[in-house]
């Protein structure tokens, strides 16, 4: 067989993962915050994106620029004396003391005399007209040369821990040496208010000793909130006990024996206390009143609230509209403008280019984003129809692949959509995936139930037993076939430990106990 060259045209088609692709895939999995963040970074880079202008702010100097024909007529713009006369008249018909005849026949027109509201004033005072409109311009918000309007100016500052403790050590501590070690005691406290801190070091680092360190503390661990300065779950229960004056013997191996208590080795906990079961049931009753945490109060941390991407409401045809949320939106203009008039010259030609380029396939893949996200979320409302006007119980069972054959897309796609993705919906702010899960199925071939519905029929039926009939993980898998779903005893018992619900042995203590302290 002879060897020869020869030509040959063949197309075909390749997927490369070009940078631009790769920033649109990354676009689509990023939450609201990490998106503005990105786009924050591209304007600050790139000369031809930016921000749109602020409507409020263009709409001030718009109403300043309108008001200013009206400040001076046209006869008066050249007289200085006309400006005196015309103050004079406006005082003389708006800011006379109450005696003038225009201001009751304008009271009177506007039916706007207040005479009568308030009688007990005999002796009104006098705000001069011109202050009080100065004051008024001054003011946030109204539209004058304050700054704008804004309620966290009226909020009170949140107090920390370590401002709270800092103004009552000096009442306890009037040494300046006994001072600075409470205040290496107060840096070394956690958010939940215990003292991380090995007083031995703590003594060799700050040059004392170990009986003046722990008199410190002692008088540290009297402070408000009581419990503040534990070093120990055990020790924070002991000092509000002492401070209740209820540290007796008893207390005290109760206090020293808190794994018992969480295993509710009761029998135990009665031998060691030396009590019956009466008194055991009231000391319970006094260790629930405490405060496990007490510096959980001064936490300084902001909890931010959760924006969601996409809002669903009720329509007028009973039908749902599904919307995107405005406020999570991105806004970043291209300035074609600037680009021909800087290309015009001759200036940077291609470096600019490749700004248009990056530009525009950044504003293409914003949209394409909130596209995605629309068809993902309008899809997901179709699905669960019936959550939405039922509850939790009628939660379908969901999977991507179902949502993604829908749209037309890749189950990848839709997994990114919905990562990090909140949904606002007449039920309650929900994360897009919470609306997937798995299948569980039903007796005798009837429609298969949602994972999720399953947990919640769970919670209902153990949060409605009574102390005399606690419900087994077998009574609930034959309750549940009642209902017309097959589930596993395993499966249950798994289920019901994913809710951090205990055996039906721990919740028969815990439900009789909490009844004989409600009869007592």
């Amino acid at each position: 067989m002879a060897l020869s060259a020869s030509l040959f045209l063949r197309q075909n088609q390749s997927l490369v993962m070009t940078p631009q692709l790769m920033q649109s895939i990354q676009l689509l999995q990023m939450t609201h915050v990490e998106l503005t963040q990105f786009i924050a970074q591209e304007v600050e880079k790139n000369p031809l994106l930016e921000f749109p202008s602020n409507d409020g702010e263009a709409g001030s100097e718009r109403g300043e620029a309108e008001d200013e024909p009206y400040a001076r007529s046209p006869e008066d713009a050249g007289s200085d004396d006309g400006d005196d006369n015309r103050t004079e008249a406006l005082s003389s018909d708006w800011y006379d003391n109450g005696g003038s005849a225009s201001t009751s026949r304008l009271s009177d027109e506007l039916d706007a005399n207040y005479t009568n509201v308030f009688p007990d004033d005999s002796a009104p005072q006098r705000l001069d007209a011109p202050e009080l409109v100065g004051q008024w311009k001054s003011m946030p918000g109204s539209g004058g040369e304050g700054a704008d309007y804004d309620l966290d100016d009226f909020v009170a500052g949140q107090v920390s821990l370590r401002d709270h403790l800092a103004q009552q050590i000096p009442f306890v501590l009037p040494d300046m040496a006994d001072r600075l070690i409470a205040q290496n005691f107060v840096d070394q406290l956690d958010d939940a208010g215990y003292l991380q801190a090995d007083m031995v070091e703590t003594g060799e680092r700050l040059g004392t000793s170990l009986s003046a360190a722990e008199r410190v503390l002692a008088a540290l661990q009297t402070l408000d909130p009581p419990g503040v300065f534990a070093r120990s779950l055990a020790e924070c229960l002991a000092i509000q006990l002492r401070q209740k004056d209820r540290y007796d013997p008893a207390m005290q191996a109760l206090v020293e024996n808190l794994e018992l208590l969480a295993r509710r080795d009761f029998a135990t906990l009665k031998r060691l206390c030396g009590v019956d079961e009466e008194d055991l049931l009231d000391m319970l009753g006094e260790i629930r009143q405490l405060n496990p945490k007490p510096g959980s109060g001064f936490e300084t941390g902001v909890s931010e609230a959760i924006m969601p991407d996409v809002v669903v409401r009720p329509s007028s045809d009973g039908s749902w509209l599904v919307e995107l949320n405005p406020d999570t939106l991105p806004r970043v203009l291209v300035n074609q403008s600037y680009f021909s008039r800087v290309t015009r010259n001759g200036e940077d030609h291609a470096f600019l280019s490749e700004c248009l380029q990056s530009a525009n396939w950044l504003t293409r893949s914003l949209d394409q984003r909130a596209k995605t996200i629309m068809k993902v979320a309008s899809e997901i409302v179709r699905q669960q129809d019936a959550f939405l006007l039922n509850g939790v119980d009628h939660l379908r069972p969901l999977n991507l692949k179902t949502v993604a054959e829908a749209i037309k897309m890749h189950e990848s796609t839709v997994s990114r959509v919905t990562s990090n993705k909140y949904m606002l919906t007449p039920r309650g702010l929900f994360e897009l995936k919470y609306f997937f899960t798995v299948s569980i199925s039903a007796v005798a071939g009837g429609d298969s139930h949602s994972a999720e519905a399953v947990r919640h029929k769970i919670r209902a039926l153990i949060m409605q037993e009574s102390p005399d009939a606690v419900l087994s993980d077998d009574d609930i898998v034959d309750m549940l076939k009642q209902g017309g779903i097959d589930l596993a005893r395993r499966t249950v018992a798994k289920y019901r430990e994913a809710m951090n619900i205990a055996s039906s042995v721990q919740r028969r203590r815990e439900k009789r106990a909490l009844a004989k302290v409600a009869g007592f």
